[in-house]
């Protein structure tokens, strides 16, 4: 179980399909015969923790979901123990019609292929640098010292931020998505500690405007000429730092845990490197690590079950993406699979702008992982620990290996 637990003092899971909860031990350290329990029972289940909140087991019941913007509002993305009132937006995420498209249109030029694309050389040069840093050990932690600082470098570099602040960094995403499900005052000082340290960054880039992210944000206008506000631009920054660093590292540290326990697999990558980007997309299938949620706006009825207005939905992607009336063999990591239409990266109008970049990250990180260790395997008598909340991953992953 994940260090700094947002778990503590709550009552076990007395019954999976009543009482459900994402943060039990259980659920994360291994959820897939969670879900395949409640997924064989109905496709949609209740808890009346957090306040009241449903969770669809199926890929139909989240693709509906996702697609009604009517019943099921954007403006909360985190199921918690409690229903702050919401005074500090992040958008697009937390935006709902009409609101959304205009607030996403404007992100999407930063995002594009060919903008991703141009961030290859940066992206190969991190991963060798981390690499060079335990090669010669033959072990590592592969979440501590390669996932993880990938995300984070790779962040840091596209926002303009300083490297030696990734710490900090991964105390917040920890304190927002974790000890925040369960700790209100450890999610207020994330998000103020954020705020003023972006608000530190948006000065100087007034003054001195760089080649980054936080730059463009303050020459973004929107549909009527105006730039972003103040709030708005701190909203964005705060998502972009949360989302674009704790779902890669738990992307490519997933990946990595999967290579070192399946010899046949990784043998199937080093013989065939063309195969890396189509494999990328069964990993994300496989071991998709973000779960995102909603909030009840109105009553209605979703792949047969009634919901009811003022609960919570939590929006499993990762769940969607094992549905086995969608994909055959889904507990089956085939890295060649033919037809693959998961959802890793969400469905509907919030899908994720940021899924070249999770891409481009993935491939390149297994690529010159495999290149420069194509044998490794999990450290005996070394535990693999995961994330806890709405973002899965490995967070220490001990490995051994033999380089090249």
């Amino acid at each position: 179980m994940a260090t700094g637990s947002g778990y503590s003092n709550r009552p076990p899971v007395r019954d999976w399909l009543e009482d459900f909860d994402h943060t039990d031990p259980n659920w994360t350290d291994d959820p897939y015969p969670i879900w395949a329990q409640m997924r064989a029972a109905r496709p949609i289940v209740h808890t009346e923790r957090f306040l009241g909140c449903y969770m669809p087991t199926t890929y139909e019941a989240v693709r509906q979901i996702a697609h009604d913007t009517q019943h099921f509002s954007s403006r909360r993305i985190i199921v918690q123990d409690a229903r702050l009132e919401i005074k500090h937006p992040a958008p697009p995420i937390t935006s709902d019609p009409p609101e959304h498209k205009p607030a996403k249109q404007i992100l999407l030029p930063l995002f594009r292929p060919d903008v991703i694309a141009g961030l290859e050389p940066k992206l190969r040069a991190i991963c060798n640098t981390l690499i060079d840093a335990f090669i010669d050990e033959q072990q590592c932690d592969a979440a501590q010292q390669y996932a993880n600082h990938l995300s984070v470098q790779t962040l840091a570099h596209m926002m303009g931020l300083p490297d030696s602040d990734g710490d900090l960094f991964i105390r917040w995403i920890h304190e927002f998505l974790v000890l925040g499900i369960t700790d209100q005052g450890a999610l207020v000082r994330a998000f103020c500690e954020m705020n003023d340290y972006f608000a530190g960054h948006i000065e100087r880039r007034r003054v001195r405007p760089g080649n980054d992210l936080i730059s463009a944000f303050l020459n973004i206008k929107d549909e009527h000429g105006r730039a972003l506000s103040y709030p708005n631009i701190l909203g964005s920054l705060r998502l972009l730092l949360i989302a674009g660093i704790d779902t890669t590292w738990s992307a490519i540290g997933a990946s990595l845990w999967h290579l070192a326990k399946m010899p046949a697999d990784r043998a199937q990558l080093i013989a065939t490197p063309a195969l890396i980007p189509t494999a990328v997309e069964e990993l994300l299938r496989a071991y998709s690590p973000v779960t995102m949620a909603r909030e009840v706006i109105k009553d209605t009825v979703v792949s047969g079950c009634p919901v009811k207005a003022g609960n919570m939905v939590l929006l499993s992607f990762p769940a969607a993406n094992r549905d086995p009336a969608v994909f055959p063999d889904p507990n089956k990591v085939v890295l060649d699979r033919k037809e693959n239409r998961h959802i890793a990266f969400g469905v509907g109008i919030h899908r994720c702008i940021g899924s070249h970049l999770a891409r481009l990250e993935m491939t390149i990180a297994l690529q010159e992982w495999l290149k420069r260790i194509p044998n490794f395997w999990l450290r005996p008598s070394s535990q693999v620990t995961w994330s806890e909340g709405t973002v899965r991953g490995p967070r220490h992953l001990p490995v051994v290996f033999h380089p090249q």
